[in-house]
């Protein structure tokens, strides 16, 4: 049935879709409104003839009124004022709940066994997640929570005022911040962040049950759960002003699209889908997930579409009796990395409350079933998953009426089959969704499947479908594709899309050349070139041990820091994938030899780790070819030499980190695992592997994967994507280093799992073209400017800006390449003077007026943001001092303190620190630590600096060290809010004289302290 909604086009919604099918964006729509102003009342006239109810409300007062009045209507119940404050004050603003326990009310204890006056017990809802349209939809907007708004004693930091916000029951479930057109869409999001630090915690902390934000410019427009704003918040408070803010927290806002993955920005097309009534009570009551750590996340929109889709498919074949067909069942194809574990155990859980079933068994590979996901599988459903190895467990959860959900592995389900022929569950209504569609599953474990049980529904996930394209060529002849496995394909979500929504990262891949072929060899000899014998021999191995030693520091970003969980780590791990067990051997002692030969102390060799295993099912052709065999837990299956070789690598796995694992059945299990955890934590640095850890395997703090083994066909973007999860801003793209030629392979691949113009988007144009195009440039700008020389006249200046501009955005590319390392035709002092004139230029247009500003050309915001990424530090200005230090001691070196004043001048946050740091390199001795001293020198320069300021402001001392200890722990100065007036001297609010009254000392003040934290923020 088509939902019809007044006074705009329907959209093609079913009155059960959350997310539409299909959406055109009006192009009219774009000329509404500009101003903030306008385009809340736009978004509220929007939601109105949505048949949302506009509240005028301005007080708290307010607010807990309607509050009560809507839980009333929901629960058909009258509260007597004793009744409700009891209510209020013990449930809903209880003093000791956080953010997080109120987080945990709305998703899971919604409904509360409250005692009325009279005795009895009546259920309180405060949300009804059966029957969705019985919850009131209200909006709310310039909610003013004023400043000292007590909350236990602690006054607000300042007055703010919400733009607008959505009350489900009363309840402010969902808040939206605005900004005008132009302005960055991240702004809104640190407003929110602003609000959570100063006051969403206020009053009665009403505005901390808010589950999602939505943030919008009204040209782009994205949302997110609580958690991430929390997890944001959370590393501010832990990150020291001397770290380098690496928060990743706005790259997991989510764009909301229609099933096509179309994205829908605008803030009108938003508001018409995300802001249906239906969808967003979906979304609210369906498809958020609270995790083992109460973690919120909310689910993306080809997720929630993909899940539908099968709730679908289940239902109307089930009405059409189609049990135990194809059509019955279907395939969901959302590509490695975008979160199909969530979506698929999300589908299970939601099939298991439909009408009719009797079981629903969620299908994962034991080696998935680490303790983080049991943990998680457990959360989503208490005693569903079990990790017992016997089938008695599993016997008895399907003879239990009460175990709707179960999660089980593939070899559990396959025993139970063979030992229990004729069991009653054959004959029960069960849906089957496996997590993985692997193409194991295709042979004897599906017949096994589809001949046991009689009404059921199929379905799986995967990342790779297997097309008639890339099908093996042994098994069944019906079932070598993934629909002749599971059906129809119901959602797709390729890895372009991924990249281009920003949900995985894109790959950077260098093929490294390894045989050199003598000339006048024919095609045919170099193919036989290809040999077991050529590519095992040790000189081989061993160049290329030396290349990943030699490269594994830069391709890992070991010189870049980043908080991880409670501790800080340097840079990322890798795997290396070796074509077999004996190569695998090889590789894994020629890394040990060759860190032995290079002397180099344990603490700087790389932590080697090695696993594989004995595939039971492998077949050797589909293996050579690049399709990555099913290697299980076996090792019995290993012939003697290697299992002995395992044996003594994992006993140097257990001699490194204090375990004591090894080749026995449960033992290796466990290695497995905790070898996987060790790679998540960035305990290890590099795993060589066969299969192993190339399918199914995730860790966000691996970005580099090193190849010497065939790779193709799903085989490819399998292993390709274990290194591009999003972690943080210092993980920008996935390395793959390739010690075969794997081009076309790539090309093929990526055409076959993305579309034909895959490989525009997924990879980086080769070094030669990005480096072409730069030495064109850096010709120009010699041609056209002097280094260290302002331009002349307005259009050169801009002209400059738009040309180096573009010079910093592909060198920023090239300094990724090996081949770029002394090939730089721009010398570094050069670079340095051109890069100080575009910093004077950049500062001098930031001072102009807003309308000025915004016709400057696009690239010039986007290039000094560049410079920041890559911009010299005060590690690198200690480092000249360290070498300015060791020069003096023969006598002063001037070019060392020219290059420390190039760096300097170059530099966009150590401009206003200049006089800092040259006073310190004429005072440093010949003894002292340089970075001791350093810290001592800031400390000293710091203290008298802000006394001078109090001294010459008359301000309040011990207030003023308090606000500006707030400005380094918050990362700004607070212009606003009653904190600044505290610290100011008796000025008269109305006095006309020299001084001009209390509003221009306060703004003197706020300049000076203002000028005086970006001078020493991030100085230490």
């Amino acid at each position: 049935m088509t939902e019809s909604v007044s006074r705009f086009e329907p959209i093609a919604l079913s009155s059960e879709s959350t997310v539409v099918a299909e959406f055109e964006t009006d192009p009219a729509e774009a000329t509404r409104y500009q101003s903030e102003a306008e385009l809340e009342a736009e978004l509220v006239r929007l939601l109105q003839e949505q048949a949302y109810e506009y509240l005028p409300i301005t007080s708290e007062a307010d607010l807990v009124a309607n509050l009560r009045t809507q839980l009333e209507a929901l629960n058909r119940i009258t509260f007597s004022d004793d009744e409700w404050r009891r209510f209020f004050s013990t449930v809903i603003a209880s003093a000791s709940d956080s953010v997080r326990e109120k987080t945990v009310r709305v998703q899971e204890n919604h409904v509360e066994a409250f005692k009325r006056d009279d005795g009895s017990t009546k259920n309180i809802a405060l949300i009804d997640k059966a029957h969705i349209h019985n919850n009131r939809l209200q909006v709310i907007n310039q909610y003013e929570v004023p400043a000292g708004a007590p909350s236990d004693g602690v006054p607000a930091q300042r007055a703010n005022r919400y733009d607008v916000t959505i009350l489900v029951n009363g309840l402010p479930l969902v808040h939206v911040e605005l900004k005008r057109r132009g302005v960055d869409i991240r702004e809104a999001f640190n407003q929110i962040n602003r609000y959570q630090r100063d006051s969403f915690w206020s009053g009665s902390g009403l505005f901390e049950y808010v589950q999602l934000f939505v943030i919008s410019n009204g040209t782009l427009t994205k949302y997110y759960s609580n958690t991430v704003r929390a997890a944001h918040l959370d590393e501010q408070a832990k990150r020291k002003a001397s770290a380098r803010r690496t928060s990743n927290s706005f790259e997991f806002t989510s764009w909301w699209a229609d099933a096509t993955n179309r994205s829908i920005t605008d803030l009108v097309g938003f508001t018409k889908t995300f802001f249906a009534k239906h969808s967003l009570l979906n979304i609210l009551t369906k498809y958020c997930v609270l995790t083992a750590d109460r973690m919120l996340l909310v689910m993306r929109p080809y997720q929630i579409a993909a899940t539908e889709q099968i709730l679908t498919r289940i239902e109307t074949s089930s009405n059409q009796k189609r049990f135990g067909t194809l059509s019955a069942g279907g395939y969901v194809w959302h590509t490695t990395g975008s979160g199909k574990t969530l979506t698929s155990f999300k589908t299970a859980q939601l099939a298991s409350r439909l009408e009719g079933l009797d079981k629903v068994l969620f299908v994962v590979d034991r080696k998935d079933l680490d303790y983080q996901t049991m943990r998680e599988y457990d959360r989503f459903e208490k005693g569903a998953a079990n990790s017992n190895s016997s089938t008695a467990v599993l016997k008895r959860q399907l003879e239990d009426p009460g175990a709707r959900i179960i999660i089980t592995t593939i070899q559990k389900l396959s025993t139970f089959i063979k030992q229990n022929a004729g069991h009653a569950i054959y004959s029960g209504h069960v849906v089957i969704i496996f997590d993985e569609c692997h193409r194991s599953q295709f042979g004897d474990m599906h017949t096994a499947i589809t001949r046991a049980f009689k009404r059921y529904h199929l379905f799986g996930f995967t990342g790779t479908p297997i097309f008639a394209e890339n099908a093996g060529t042994g098994g069944a002849p019906k079932l070598r594709t993934t629909a002749q496995a599971f059906g129809d394909k119901l959602h797709t979500y390729t890895i372009v899309d991924a990249i281009n929504d920003k949900n995985v990262l894109p790959f950077r891949i260098d093929y490294i050349n390894t045989v050199k072929v003598r000339d006048g060899l024919s095609d045919k000899e170099v193919a036989a070139i290809d040999t077991d014998a050529a590519r095992l021999d040790p000189r081989r191995i061993r160049n290329n041990v030396e290349y990943t030693l030699d490269h594994f520091d830069q391709k890992t970003r070991r010189n870049t820091t980043y908080r991880l969980k409670d501790r800080r780590v340097a840079g990322f791990n890798a795997l290396f994938a070796t074509e077999s067990v004996q190569a695998a051997k090889i590789y894994y002692n020629m890394f040990a030899r060759v860190q032995e030969e290079r002397g180099l102390p344990d603490a700087k060799r790389l932590k080697v780790g090695l696993i594989f295993s004995y595939a039971a099912n492998e077949s050797p052709s589909e293996d050579a070819s690049g399709l990555l065999g099913e290697e299980e837990f076996e090792t019995d299956g290993l012939d003697a030499l290697s299992r002995d070789f395992l044996e003594d690598a994992i006993q140097d796995y257990n001699d490194m980190f204090g375990t004591s694992f090894d080749t026995s059945a449960e033992k290796f299990q466990n290695y497995y695992k905790d070898l996987s955890l060790r790679m998540k934590n960035r305990e290890i640095d590099l795993v060589i592997v066969v299969n192993m850890f190339l399918t199914g395997f995730d860790a966000t703090t691996m970005n580099t994967l090193w190849v010497d083994k065939n790779l193709r066909a799903h085989g490819l973007i399998q292993a390709y994507s274990r290194t591009n999860r999003i972690l943080n801003s210092v993980k920008t793209y996935g390395n793959i280093v390739s010690f075969r030629n794997l081009e076309q392979e790539t090309q093929d691949a990526l055409a076959l799992f993305g579309n034909k113009d895959a490989t525009s988007t997924v990879l980086l144009a080769p070094y030669a073209e990005y480096f072409g195009e730069y030495a064109d440039k850096v010709t120009e700008l010699r041609e056209q400017f002097v280094p260290g020389q302002m331009p002349v006249g307005e259009q050169a200046a801009k002209d400059f800006i738009a040309l180096f501009g573009a010079i910093l955005r592909l060198r920023n590319i090239l300094v990724s390449f090996d081949e770029f390392a002394g090939a730089d035709i721009l010398s570094e002092r050069d670079r340095q003077d051109f890069q100080s004139v575009y910093l004077e230029l950049w500062n001098a247009r930031r001072g102009r007026q807003a309308a000025e500003r915004e016709s400057i050309n696009d690239d010039v915001t986007f290039e000094i943001e560049l410079i920041k990424q890559v911009e010299i530090n005060v590690d690198y200005i200690l480092m000249l001092v360290e070498q300015y230090r060791a020069a003096r001691g023969d006598g002063e070196d001037s070019e060392i303190k020219a290059s420390i004043d190039r760096a300097i001048d170059s530099s966009p946050t150590l401009r206003n620190k200049k006089d800092l740091i040259e006073e310190f390199v004429d005072r440093i001795s010949l003894d002292e630590h340089v970075a001791d001293e350093w810290r001592a020198y800031v400390a000293a320069k710091r203290e008298a600096e802000l006394m001078r300021i109090i001294a010459e402001e008359n301000l309040k001392p011990e207030p003023t060290r308090a606000f500006i200890d707030a400005a380094f722990r918050d990362g700004a100065v607070r212009a606003t809010g009653t904190a600044i007036t505290k610290i100011l001297p008796p000025v008269s609010r109305f006095g006309r004289g020299a001084g001009g009254g209390h509003g221009a000392k306060k703004q003197t003040v706020i300049d000076k302290l203002t000028a005086f934290f970006e001078r020493f923020f991030d100085l230490a």
